[in-house]
This record gives structure tokens, C-alpha cells and sequence, in this order.
């Protein structure tokens, strides 16, 4: 009974999971990896390291480092050091971020904004601030 359990819990199980998700869902099933210019730059899902004074950043204070989205308040904060580093007018990262807030589930939760996406918008809408990385 044991071998039986272990076979089905064990292999056959996960296997028929991952061929469903691979088969109906390949882009969530393979991490949601962005390409830009067919060069991978991101997963939607996890935390992306940007780190130059160019791009938003994620937040440092959460608890496992992975989160890949910040809170609106999180994002106008970064909008004076982008702007002075890349010269895009405050106002338009504003609209930027205002216009990407993605939301909550009725009252629950704080609205957000996911960085890589904020970050592939700067680079495909200002190629000449983002050429190296475009």
C-alpha cells in the first residue's frame, strides 16, 4: 500500500499536474518569464533586482525579499530620483504609475503597482533614457 501511495502521490500525480499546466498554461506554468527583445528580463512573480538609479525598485523592508510589487506611496518616492536620472518630467512617471495600479479585491488590501512592468514601460515608452537595456 505504501509503494502504491508513493507511486501515485509521488509520480504519477505531480506529473499529470505539470502536463496540465504545461498543456493549458505554459506562460504561468514557466514562471511568467519577460522577454524583451528576445532577452529574458523578468518574471512577473518574484522580486527582478533592479538596481540602477533608472528603473523603480522593489522594497527592501519586505520579509523575504521577493516581493515584485511596492505600494503607490512607495512608488512616488522613486519618481524625483528617476526623473533627475533620466530627465522623463515628474509628471509623466506619475501618470506612469497611476495609470498601472493594479487592485484589490473589494476593501481588502492597499493598491499596487508591479515593478517589472512599471520598469518595461519605461524602457519600451523612452528607449533613448533606456537604450542600454532595451
Amino acid at each position: 500500500m505504501a509503494l502504491v501511495s508513493l507511486l501515485i502521490c509521488g509520480l504519477i500525480f505531480p506529473l499529470v499536474v505539470t502536463g496540465l499546466a504545461q498543456a493549458f498554461m505554459p506562460f504561468q506554468a514557466n514562471g511568467e518569464i519577460v522577454q524583451l527583445n528576445g532577452r529574458n528580463v523578468g518574471s512577473y512573480l518574484i522580486d527582478n533586482n533592479f538596481t540602477l538609479p533608472i528603473f523603480f525598485h522593489a522594497r527592501n523592508d519586505s520579509a523575504s525579499g521577493v516581493d515584485p510589487d511596492i505600494t503607490l506611496q512607495n512608488a512616488y518616492s522613486q519618481i524625483p530620483r528617476i526623473s533627475n536620472a533620466t530627465g522623463i518630467p515628474s509628471s509623466v512617471l506619475t501618470q506612469l504609475v497611476n495609470g498601472n495600479v493594479e487592485g484589490t479585491f473589494w476593501i481588502f488590501g492597499s493598491p499596487y503597482v508591479n515593478v517589472l512592468k512599471l520598469n518595461l514601460l519605461l524602457m519600451q515608452t523612452y528607449p533613448a533614457a533606456y537604450r542600454n537595456f532595451a
